[in-house]
């Protein structure tokens, strides 16, 4: 039996993009003056624009995919990244349908049921309850089925009372929550999901990746777009990463999510060697840098159960007085600081021997909330002012994982929803029985 369920071979969408350019017309008294004075006095030479009767057209295609080669399985849920313009809403467009490509081809096995839009497939004009009809029977389900599930949907979507309503004058998380709840529940075998999910609040959010958790194990297939690693981590076990039009790769999520922001893990690490011209000899040069486990294994995905620890290793060039301070730079995938970090007790590691050192920062299991982050290594020295040595951005990336499934923790509630925050530390409760000869705390 073939478990593939979508093939695409060569894939290729070329969209024309027309420019139309006019000469510009003066819209006030004073651009229209300060355009007589200027043609007066000889200011400006007549351009092809202004030469020609009317507007003057031009056109560039733009290639938005190239050459996609790619298989995806029966029941595999997979996260589709990329930065903006990549080519992930593309490329679902075509899975679904909705645009045909240029060149190439994809094979589709099953039955498909797509969100990528605000309102996709639904009628304005109809009510909340006859665009339920209307999308299964697009999906090609009998009446019967559709009333089989018709309870379901409605109690998913939170729409009872609007439900006779026209969906025109439904609000944009209306609109979201009945088009995912008609999607998922009626039964496609393959359900593609754009970005829209985003438009919910946390709670719908939280009922979309259990319903999609739910669809995947029943083996269908789940296609799902977003910029939201935490929550591509958390859903999905293959992920798909589009870079200007090309696929980069496509893998276990732990394995393709620290591509996301760049350089990986071995690429940031030559990287890092090579170093930089320097326009004066350095006294303090980093050789390299990297991420272990607390086996010291290096690695760059981690579960949230790990020990991190951060390495650098340099050499310093000549007998040194001074201090030598490393630093790390701990930013989450925003970009955004997580922290600044540095030995507390540098003051007292003054005078070095040339010779080659090694530095390590240890993060302890549970401190880093799930997510990728991506550090920055410096080092300088210090005698009366601080002199900075070497500073490489983004030397090192790696993901830390939180498989809800096997995290006592979160298990029991079946939370799957990323927590807020960028630490997550697991702090120290006391839970008592308060009685009435307790007294309160003095106020």
């Amino acid at each position: 039996m073939n478990d593939t369920v979508i093939r695409i071979e060569g894939l290729g969408k070329q969209y024309n993009i027309r420019h139309e350019l006019q000469k510009h017309q003066p819209t006030t008294l004073r651009e229209a003056v300060v355009a007589q004075v200027r043609r007066a006095l000889g200011r400006t030479e007549p351009s092809r624009l202004e030469s020609s009767s009317g507007p003057v057209e031009e056109s560039e295609n733009i290639w938005v995919l190239q050459d996609i080669n790619l298989e995806i399985k029966r029941g595999e849920v997979v996260g589709i990244i990329g930065r903006n313009g990549a080519g992930k809403s593309t490329l679902l467009k075509i899975l679904s349908r909705i645009t045909d490509p240029t060149c190439g081809r994809a094979t589709i096995t099953g039955r498909v049921a797509s969100l990528l839009e605000v309102g996709t497939g639904f009628h304005p004009e109809l009510t909340g309850r006859e665009n339920i009809f209307l999308n299964g029977t697009i999906l090609g389900m009998s009446n019967g089925e559709i009333r089989s599930k018709f309870d379901e949907i409605v109690a998913f979507s939170g729409v009872e009372k609007f439900l006779d309503t026209p969906v025109k004058r439904y609000s944009s998380g209306m609109y979201v929550r009945l088009a995912f709840a008609v999607a998922s529940h009626l039964e496609p075998d393959i359900l593609i999901v754009d970005e829209v999910l985003a438009v919910g609040d946390m709670d719908f959010q939280k009922k979309c990746l259990g319903r999609m958790d739910e669809v995947s194990k029943q083996g269908r297939t789940v296609l799902f777009v977003s910029h939201n690693l935490p929550m591509i981590s958390s859903l999905c076990n293959q992920c798909v990463l589009l870079d200007s039009g090309k696929l980069v790769t496509k893998g276990e999520t732990a394995d393709v999510l620290p591509l996301y922001h760049g350089a990986s893990f071995t690429q940031s690490r030559k990287a890092v060697a090579q170093g930089a011209e320097q326009t004066r000899k350095k006294k303090v040069e980093l050789l390299s840098a990297w991420v272990t486990n607390g086996d010291q294994v290096v690695a760059n995905k981690l579960s949230i159960f790990e020990d991190v620890y951060l390495h650098i290793k340099y050499t310093v060039t000549e007998e040194l007085s001074e201090a030598i301070v490393p630093f790390f730079h701990v930013l989450d995938e925003k970009g955004e600081y997580v922290f600044l970090s540095f030995p507390h007790n540098w003051p007292e590691d003054t005078g070095r021997q040339a010779g080659t050192y090694e530095a390590v920062c240890h993060i302890p299991a549970h401190f880093l909330n799930d997510g990728s982050y991506s550090v920055s290594v410096q080092v300088n020295t210090v005698t009366n002012g601080h002199t900075l040595e070497f500073f490489e951005h983004h030397a090192l990336r790696f993901v830390v994982m939180d498989n809800v499934h096997e995290n006592p923790h979160r298990a029991h509630v079946k939370y799957s929803y990323q927590l807020p925050g960028v630490v997550r530390p697991l702090l120290d409760w006391q839970l008592v029985t308060a009685t009435d000869s307790q007294s309160e705390p003095n106020k």
